[in-house]
């Protein structure tokens, strides 16, 4: 028996705790952080890697995949021209392998130095009609002037949507904070991983928080290989997967576009 027909029986086994079937079970159906696109940043490495996590995505009910690469000067300076045609590429790759998903591209923008010249030329990709715009901050201390980035964000007609909030250690202790961000109109997306407890119990017990705040507006995957897949899925008997069910969730909107 595969490793995935193990974890169905794990996962589907107990009437109402999880979803009803495999193709139900990401129920938002679309994801909007992930990073599949070959060879230009931390995530897969190969079209056969990218295959992969299409297909398992797909067969949890995913209907539209928006996947975004990393931009930033000092690791990543990915191009808008090459991002677009590396999202043709696996839209290809999914059609040719009856792998019935959408795929789009859009970017997850480091605010560093570089940043501001992409905002002033409108040289981003966002998604949405809303234009929503990921982005993230360093690891190691909070972002200077934070509040009136966002603010140039929102006046060149974009909506900022910070990536993984729950992992920013330095916002684990000040919750204050995170209340005004998300008032002032920074949506917050959450990671399904985070979920699980991938990135340590801190972090879990962070994106509890976020929860129990109803301050996910956006489940995104952020899944950079096949290894992680099996993690993702776990969350499907987890108790924090009927909590997404009660969050104001904006990924379905995306599905109308």
């Amino acid at each position: 028996m595969n490793a995935w027909k193990r974890l169905q029986q794990v996962f589907f086994s107990s009437a109402g705790n999880g979803p009803e079937s495999i193709s139900e079970a990401c129920f938002w159906q679309a994801d909007m952080h992930s990073h599949l696109l070959p060879g230009v940043d931390d995530g897969v490495h190969d079209s056969s890697q990218a295959l992969a996590c299409l297909q398992q995505l797909s067969n949890w009910g995913m209907k539209r995949i928006i996947t975004t690469p990393h931009v930033s000067r000092d690791w990543y300076p990915n191009d808008t021209a090459t991002l677009r045609a590396g999202q043709a590429s696996l839209q290809t790759l999914a059609d040719t392998n009856d792998v019935p998903i959408r795929v789009d591209v859009a970017a997850e923008y480091m605010l560093d130095e570089f940043f501001p010249r992409l905002l002033d030329t409108d040289d981003l990709l966002s998604f949405g009609t809303e234009r929503y715009l990921l982005i993230e901050t360093g690891w190691v201390a909070p972002p200077q002037q934070f509040d009136a980035m966002l603010f140039r964000i929102q006046t060149r007609g974009y909506m900022p949507v910070l990536a993984h909030p729950e992992r920013y250690t330095y916002y684990h202790n000040d919750e204050e904070v995170l209340a005004r961000l998300h008032d002032a109109g920074c949506l917050f997306q959450l990671n399904w991983l985070s979920l699980v407890g991938r990135y340590g119990e801190k972090v879990q017990t962070q994106a509890r928080l976020l929860l129990k705040n109803n301050w996910v507006d956006f489940i995104g995957s952020d899944l950079h290989r096949p290894n992680d897949l099996s993690a993702l899925g776990s969350l499907f008997t987890l108790p924090e997967y009927n909590l997404l069910r009660s969050q104001p969730l904006r990924n379905m909107s995306l599905l109308s576009e």
